[in-house]
């Protein structure tokens, strides 16, 4: 503790612990427990073979540990060597945001008698890893462990959805349907909390609300979904709104320009709202972390709603949640799992400009803005982690190495950081909704950021692997 006070971070331990029934499993216990309470990397070597005495046997069981997380072990009884790497800032950053630690760091006497020997170590060329950088940091990869997460996931989103329509004692939820992804989480969140509160389905009111850009594909879906569940479905066209509108504040209807497209999102929100208002409902939000991150939002649009449910939730996240609902109903309800398979094959869009001639979407985000893969990870190395923009671009070329060049890469990475830090004033006034994981970027959660911050020192240290 004293030495992980002082400033150290990589802690080695010489031990001569006997090896017996168990004792592997209890030290690797302890070296976790110890690793991430310190934010620390431990490297533990233990007596081997040939050093056996009389009574006792030693194994030579030797760990690497960071951070709470085992990341080489060698086997028992062999003299294999063990090695890896250790990200030093990552522990870094994690003892910067640990309240306790600071604390601790704080009434501790780090002056305390060490000793600190300095030694050189340039490094002129570009290593390479040894760890696996995963593609998408929010889910584990293992399938069963996925599973977990989203059955976890969709009870904290539930849970959270009943405790506030208890407290305001509401009955009955509005969802603005689109046959996307992220209404469609909203609605199955929406369901499985009627569920728990013992309500009726039919007082979920999902409502689809074409218009310009709508396709028969998403909107079948929403309908199909909502009747899956017994919901109350309607369809409102608000396509005469819209156009009343842009006679109102004189737009011309060809003019496909921004506010071509917000007018139609915020028409869809006033709708709800106001439908709400009239039925006594609770307007059940659909945008998730991923918009959010990147200001991908209409302001006082999509962007604003009673509850959002997914504010928490990245959208490569999302994905496996609906995919596990999928999964879960497959044999009961293949009609439904169909359904929801076809929502997870249809392109992410915001559905506001016109289709293509054969009736399919024209406009779709991730041509735009970028993957949605690409930008969850940048999101998780950057808020969850606060690495910086050149060491998240590294750690992206090995993660997604054979399926985005260096240029494209840089490219969206660059756009992240750009909208990340200029959109900050849509999330200063996003609405309640619950904390799902490590990244929430609520103004009364995790992120405190002023809505003016300045890109141009972030977009310099990215710059810089280009140098």
């Amino acid at each position: 503790m004293d030495f992980a006070l002082a400033g150290c971070q990589i802690l080695a331990t010489l031990s001569s612990r006997p090896y017996i029934v168990g004792s592997t499993e209890k030290t690797a216990t302890l070296l976790s427990a110890q690793s991430k309470k310190l934010h620390a990397a431990y490297i533990y070597a233990n007596a081997g073979i040939g050093e056996s005495t009389t009574d006792l046997v030693f194994a030579g069981t030797n760990f690497i540990y960071e951070n709470g997380k085992k990341l080489s072990e060698s086997r028992p009884f062999s003299d294999e060597a063990i090695y890896t790497d250790l990200d030093l800032k990552l522990l870094s950053g994690e003892r910067l945001r640990d309240d306790a630690w600071r604390t601790d760091f704080a009434n501790s006497a780090t002056d305390s008698d060490f000793d600190i020997v300095t030694f050189p170590m340039d490094l002129n060329e570009e290593l390479s890893l040894i760890r696996k950088v995963p593609k998408n940091p929010f889910a584990p990869e293992d399938p069963k462990e996925i599973a977990e997460r989203c059955e976890q996931i969709l009870t904290i989103q539930a849970m959270s959805l009943v405790t506030r329509m208890n407290h305001i004692h509401s009955k009955k939820v509005i969802v603005g349907l689109s046959g996307g992804l992220d209404s469609t989480l909203a609605f199955l969140v929406s369901a499985r909390a009627f569920d728990i509160m013992g309500l009726p389905k039919s007082d979920i009111h999902a409502i689809t609300m074409p218009c310009f850009g709508t396709t028969s594909r998403t909107k079948n879906n929403s309908i199909e979904l909502a009747k899956a569940y017994g919901a109350k479905i309607d369809e409102i066209s608000i396509k005469d709104s819209v156009i009343q509108h842009f006679k109102d504040i004189g737009h011309d209807i060809d003019n496909h320009n921004v506010a071509y497209e917000n007018a139609q999102a915020r028409e869809r929100t006033q709708l709800l709202m106001d439908l709400g208002n009239d039925e006594g409902s609770l307007v059940v939000g659909t945008g998730d972390l991923s918009e959010l991150a990147l200001g991908w939002a209409t302001y006082n649009g999509d962007h604003m709603s009673m509850y959002a449910v997914n504010g928490s939730v990245p959208k490569t996240l999302i994905r496996h949640v609906v995919a596990y609902e999928a999964d879960r109903v497959e044999k009961t309800q293949p009609e439904l799992s169909a359904v929801l398979r076809d929502i997870l094959a249809t392109p992410v869009s915001p559905e506001l400009l016109p289709p293509t001639e054969n009736g399919t979407i024209s406009q779709k985000t991730e041509d735009l803005v970028g993957p949605y893969e690409l930008h969850d990870f940048f999101l998780y190395y950057f808020v969850r982690l606060g690495f910086a923009p050149s060491k998240i671009y590294r750690l992206a070329k090995v993660a997604f190495s054979g399926e985005y060049d260096d240029d494209t890469i840089y490219k969206w990475e660059e756009k992240f950081i750009t909208r990340f830090l200029t959109q900050q004033f849509k999330r200063s006034c996003m609405p309640d909704g619950p904390k799902v994981g490590s990244v929430d970027l609520s103004p009364r959660g995790d992120l405190k950021m002023p809505s003016d911050a300045a890109t141009k020192v972030w977009l310099d240290e990215l710059r810089s692997v280009r140098e």
